[in-house]
């Protein structure tokens, strides 16, 4: 008789995060364009001692007897962690690898492509699993991992112990009269717009991008410094003046409208998650703002700037912990209910708020060295990050920066979202930017 699976405790951050996938496909791709070619037999692996490392790669996310669990499947069932891809057919950074299976496992799929001006390396993963950081941190370990191999056939990774996932560690940190108060002080999400739809249902995922020069970085950074704002914050600004503008819709002027933007709790406390490395760790929280037919950037960077100051000198991040901890302490059938909840809200009133989050400066060092196949050293010429695809009513816009190019980049389905809208809207983010 064969032994029961190993199971670990799935958090609410996770588990809110994998039936996010009602509303928009939760699968994240971190995208390397090499100058060369990698030797596939040390990249397939590295990716498969990386899942044989750690206990939540290695899983597949359950429900047994109404708990939420990260459950391990036996290594026969790890194959499609990597998956060499022939020449021809679609571009990732176009077209979306294809969505991982959260409820299968593994958790991390390596798609390689053969391209004659060098390798694309696709490292995909769910956001039920973990956010863009912990994305970010699996691409890290893989091409750690790769490195190794390729100097040493034998090595393996130091296997990791269950670790912590949960938000326990910044509850602890406040009193229960602190965290009460933080609830009280949160105000709730009010859905007041959204973006243009051709119609509702499901298309073909698709990527959109624009990338910045490194003289366009340093405008909107030096204008950022002239109204003591963040590059963040001239980004939720014309992330916002440009959502406003492809709607064209009178009702929207001088209306508050709102969108919500994203924080990393590891930088929030830093430190407290060092030995967390693949986690869901990020928090949403709403941005309102209103502004009149024609408004600039200048009008409005300065209620932008006051409300992200006013959010981080705050408990950022408590009262969604709070929000989430409470509807998961009723059991999986208080989760589904919340979720029917927001699906009939948002098809009864066409309303879902656009999300912004800036991922930050992706380092090539995080990765470098990269031995070719012929042992001679690669180079990165680009490091993409591919978001959740959305269809209505959501969007999603991420920003990050790799050697000082700033690219702008959404994923949507083609045929509910028009390709020509969504390209439209990026123009006029870029419009707004310095």
């Amino acid at each position: 008789m064969s032994s029961p699976p190993i199971r670990h405790p799935a958090p609410a951050f996770d588990v809110f995060n994998v039936y996010f996938e009602r509303i928009y496909d939760p699968t994240m791709h971190v995208v390397f364009a090499l100058d060369g070619e990698v030797d596939a037999g040390a990249m397939r692996a590295a990716t498969m001692r990386l899942v044989a490392s750690d206990p939540y790669l290695r899983s597949r996310f359950a429900e047994v007897d109404g708990q939420p669990v990260w459950e391990e499947i036996p290594e026969e069932r790890w194959d499609g962690a990597f998956v060499l891809v022939p020449a021809g057919g679609d571009e990732p950074l176009h077209a979306p690898p294809p969505p991982l299976d959260v409820r299968s496992g593994p958790q991390v799929q390596v798609n390689l492509y053969r391209r004659e001006e060098g390798d694309t390396v696709a490292v995909t993963c769910h956001h039920g699993f973990c956010d863009a950081t912990g994305a970010l941190t699996l691409a890290r370990d893989l091409f750690a991992a790769y490195r190794r191999i390729v100097d040493e056939p034998g090595f393996r990774p130091a296997p990791r112990a269950p670790y912590e996932r949960s938000t326990e560690r910044v509850l602890a940190l406040y009193s229960e009269e602190e965290r009460q108060q933080a609830l009280a002080q949160e105000e709730p999400f009010v859905d007041r717009w959204r973006f243009p739809v051709e119609r509702t249902g499901r298309g073909t995922p698709r990527v959109a991008s624009r990338t910045l020069s490194p003289e366009r970085l340093g405008h909107i950074k030096a204008f950022g410094r002239g109204h003591g704002a963040t590059v963040n914050d001239v980004l939720i600004a014309a992330f916002f003046l440009a959502f406003q503008k492809i709607r064209n819709d009178p009702s929207d002027r001088g209306a508050p409208r709102s969108l919500l933007t994203s924080a990393d709790l590891r930088r929030r406390y830093t430190g407290l998650y060092e030995d967390s490395p693949l986690t869901n760790l990020s928090i949403a929280y709403e941005v309102t703002l209103s502004a009149g037919e024609g408004a600039r950037l200048e009008e409005v960077i300065g209620r932008v700037t006051a409300i992200t100051a006013r959010k981080k000198a705050g408990s950022l991040g408590l009262a969604p912990i709070l929000f989430y901890e409470e509807i998961i302490a009723g059991g999986m059938p208080a989760v589904r209910t919340f979720f029917d909840g927001m699906i009939e809200r948002y098809e009864t009133s066409g309303q879902k708020n656009p999300v912004f989050s800036n991922l930050g400066v992706f380092d090539p060092g995080d990765y470098l060295p990269i031995p070719g196949k012929d042992v001679a050293a690669l180079d990165i010429r680009e490091i993409r990050y591919l978001p959740c695809a959305c269809w209505p009513y959501g969007f999603l816009m991420i920003a990050s920066t790799f050697r000082d190019r700033l690219t702008l980049a959404t994923a949507y389905e083609e045929g509910p979202y028009s390709t020509a809208v969504v390209e439209r809207y990026l123009e006029y983010v870029d419009g707004y930017l310095p």
